[in-house]
């Protein structure tokens, strides 16, 4: 696919890249594509990182080794750093231990459980953990802060015997009725949010790691849903989330998937909050996949068929003068395909292609 003719005829069969999607969309086009092809797929091994390779990968978020404690030791990381770099990539990003499953099987649960002095004693844990990535020499991390996890109803048939993971609102059973966590309102909520981002934020800063929060997959109704209020949930709520601690360290891990499934239109309405957030330097890290449907009834489909016109949101990427990582996320499954390598090397395909197209537009 070598120049710009070559990027041409590959974009030019992806969906919704008609000849007025291809007329260059407005001045600020002329900004240089800074985007890089990202993935958090794992295991980070040297079998899984020459796959990063040949897929046209270039830059890593990875999972660090814990210790029986619950830690980071230095030298696992610096392997870690190592073992990417051998390979000719850069691991530009760490998850902390604060996952997107629910409550009862998270790794620092009582953060979100409100519980003082067993949560004061993981967010050192995780300032820790900050302090070792600035040591590294990594300067981003990503969180979620979550009691629900990630919310869905099932599976949809796809194209070519593929199965979409669903969510549908009006099938969904709230069993058991509550979490461990029991009943918690928005203010409770917002309070756990705002107590962490007090103590750890100013930390990141200090070393200069930038914090990556993904929204609440997906929303739920303003009552919540087993019990939960879901305050990151809305766009709104993202709002109100960047606002708490001014910083230039604080900020998303965009979603591009799940801020689609907070939106009534998401693909009339996407492409004003990549700006919104975009524009206000709050945007660390991008999920790039989409989704078919709206808020409270959607499939996360093949990221070249769902209703948000991807090629668009690359270049409001670009826009913007985004810099970081476009990765796939929530890929459909297969059988044939159990481990997900042929649905994640077609997404690392087509954002590749679609960097390259818009790079060269003018």
């Amino acid at each position: 696919m070598a120049g710009a003719a070559g990027v041409g005829t590959v974009v030019a069969g992806m969906k919704g890249l008609g000849a007025t999607a291809m007329a260059a969309p407005n001045a600020s086009a002329s900004k240089p594509a800074l985007m890089k092809v990202g993935t958090q797929q794992g295991p980070v091994n040297d079998v899984m990182l020459q796959y990063f390779k040949r897929h046209g990968v270039s830059h890593i978020c990875a999972t660090v080794p814990r210790t029986k404690g619950g830690g980071w030791q230095m030298d696992d990381l610096l392997r870690l750093r190592e073992s990417v770099e051998a390979h000719g990539l850069q691991l530009a990003m760490l998850a902390l231990p604060m996952g997107s499953s629910v409550i009862s099987h998270a790794e620092n649960p009582n953060i979100m459980l409100g519980k003082s002095v067993d949560r004061d004693r993981e967010i050192d844990g995780l300032c820790e953990m900050i302090r070792m990535t600035a040591r590294a020499g990594i300067h981003a991390v990503k969180y979620n802060l979550t009691l629900l996890g990630v919310l869905r109803t099932g599976t949809t048939p796809g194209r070519g015997g593929s199965r979409y993971s669903t969510w549908v609102l009006a099938d969904a059973k709230q069993e058991p009725p509550l979490t461990v966590a029991g009943v918690v309102g928005a203010d409770e909520m917002w309070e756990r949010i705002t107590y962490f981002l007090k103590r750890v934020v100013p930390v990141a800063e200090e070393c200069k790691v930038r914090m990556a929060c993904h929204p609440h997959d997906p929303g739920v109704p303003p009552e919540g849903f087993r019990g939960v209020a879901r305050v990151l949930g809305t766009v709104e709520g993202l709002k109100r989330f960047v606002s708490i601690q001014e910083s230039p360290c604080h900020g998303l891990n965009f979603c591009q998937g799940t801020v689609a499934e907070l939106l009534a239109d998401p693909g009339r309405e996407i492409y004003d909050v990549i700006r919104y957030f975009g524009n206000r330097g709050k945007i660390f890290n991008v999920h790039f996949r989409n989704i078919r449907g709206r808020r409270d009834n959607f499939q996360e489909v093949y990221v070249d068929e769902g209703d948000v016109d991807m090629v668009r949101a690359m270049r409001v990427y670009r826009e913007i003068g985004y810099d970081g990582m476009i990765m796939p996320d929530h890929v459909p499954g297969h059988a044939d395909d159990p481990a997900s390598l042929q649905a994640f090397a077609f997404a690392y395909g087509y954002i590749k292609a679609l960097i390259q197209a818009v790079g060269t537009e003018s």
